[in-house]
């Protein structure tokens, strides 16, 4: 049976701004508590088991929608891994409205990656410390402040008593930082929205366009030898030098001429290599190496062509390398392979949130792209506007990384103000 046709109206910015103020030693309180729950990569559950009961004593029911392997291997959408997602889970709930307005999802990841350098950080990464007003802690800025400023727009907008016309959903996902998984598991369960706004750390600004990333892996076997006799060895982590060559090449080629918006930038697509392994003593000739890599990809761009790229380019390196021609290093895939989007600069959910972001700080904020990528990228491609904005964090996979804690506040006062616009209040 239909809902009744519920009309709309319109609460006041300023009871709003000043109902999430009122949530903010609870967003604090929050912030420190997720900042010291590791969640890194297979560790997320106690940071879910801290959303879990922030969202309950927001007045909202959670439930667990668990990761599964199968399903997500058989996506097109899925990021490849090979680590076991058994027991993980994805903590979402769902605020009903009336029926008569839009939905919206406000969406956040739980997962930090491992702190860099542990021994030049001011203190231990993962215990919550003050500087004034920034709160540092590795993940304080990406993104689990986003994620304490959706909590907090939720108390204020429950504890007002209102009545939406759209339901809101909310997510605290996995494995955002690795391929974006757990927000497609959460697709695959259903649970979606006519739009989606995730607080990842772009403050003043909307994000409507994102690059693509991909992971890859190139394994290199070596000959084993005594130093003394190195000659009749080959050194395998030598042999990566000519094909992290030739992989700079094709970083140059990509950044040669950047489509619009990426043109903006100087160099837009970059290659970093991220881990290296190899050898196993110092006196012995190196018998492999493992080299571990990131290179992103302008929207419209296929993950296939990528792909094809970069083995074209090791394969360029092999014949530079008389060992290699004969034993060719081995590419493989785990982790992101995600495709860039983008949506439009006009679209509705970006001109709602401008429009609640002017009038609650009393500045536009700009509509960029970014060289990084966001699990934006799983709902746009899967046909669900989605964009993002979030608090002002610094030094993000870095060291000492931090957070501006008036700013995690403000981005939950957008987010309210947002949410009565975007889903409507019943009068």
């Amino acid at each position: 049976m239909a809902r009744p046709a519920t009309a709309p109206t319109r609460v006041a910015d300023d009871e709003l701004a000043r109902a999430v103020a009122a949530e903010a030693d609870v967003m604090d309180e929050l912030l420190v508590r997720l900042v010291e729950a590791p969640t890194t990569l297979g560790n997320e559950e106690p940071g879910q088991a801290i959303v879990e009961e922030a969202l309950r004593d927001a007045g909202l029911e959670p439930r667990r929608i668990p990761m599964d392997a199968d399903a997500l291997r058989a996506h097109p959408l899925a990021a490849p891994f090979t680590w076991d997602v058994g027991g993980k889970s994805n903590v979402v709930a769902t605020w009903e409205g009336a029926g008569t307005g839009r939905s919206l999802l406000l969406n956040g990841h739980v997962d930090v990656v491992p702190p860099a350098a542990e021994s030049l950080w001011s203190g231990a990464p993962f215990a919550a410390r003050r500087d004034g007003e920034w709160l540092l802690g590795c993940g304080a800025g990406d993104m689990k402040a986003g994620l304490v400023a959706i909590v907090g727009a939720v108390r204020a907008l429950r504890r007002l008593g209102l009545t939406l016309l759209g339901d809101l959903l909310v997510q605290s996902v996995v494995e955002e930082e690795c391929g974006g998984n757990g927000a497609l598991q959460c697709l695959l369960a259903g649970h979606r929205a006519d739009a989606v706004v995730i607080p990842e750390p772009f403050p003043r600004a909307v994000t409507v366009s994102q690059v693509g990333v991909l992971w890859f892996h190139i394994d290199i076997a070596g000959i084993p030898a005594h130093v003394g006799d190195a000659g009749v060895g080959v050194n395998a982590i030598e042999a990566v030098f000519p094909v992290v060559a030739r992989l700079r090449e094709l970083e140059a080629e990509l950044n040669a001429d950047p489509p619009p918006p990426y043109d903006l930038f100087e160099h837009p697509i970059n290659l970093n290599l991220g881990v290296i392994t190899g050898g196993d003593w110092p006196s012995t000739v190196a018998a492999e190496c493992s080299l571990s890599c990131r290179l992103a990809l302008y929207p419209g761009q296929s993950v296939e062509e990528l792909k094809a790229r970069v083995e074209t380019a090791v394969d360029r390196a092999a014949h530079d390398h008389p060992y290699l021609v004969a034993h060719p290093p081995r590419v493989r895939y785990d982790g992101f392979a995600g495709q860039g989007v983008a949506v439009p600069a006009d679209a509705p959910i970006v001109e709602a949130l401008a429009a609640a972001h002017e009038r609650v700080t009393g500045v536009p904020p700009e509509r960029t792209a970014t060289t990084a990528t966001t699990d934006a990228r799983v709902f746009v491609a899967s046909g669900v506007p989605a964009v993002c904005f979030g608090p002002h964090a610094e030094r993000i996979h870095g060291v000492d990384e931090r957070v501006h804690i008036p700013s995690v506040v403000e981005t939950a006062q957008v987010l309210a103000a947002l949410v009565c616009d975007w889903c409507g209040v019943a009068a």
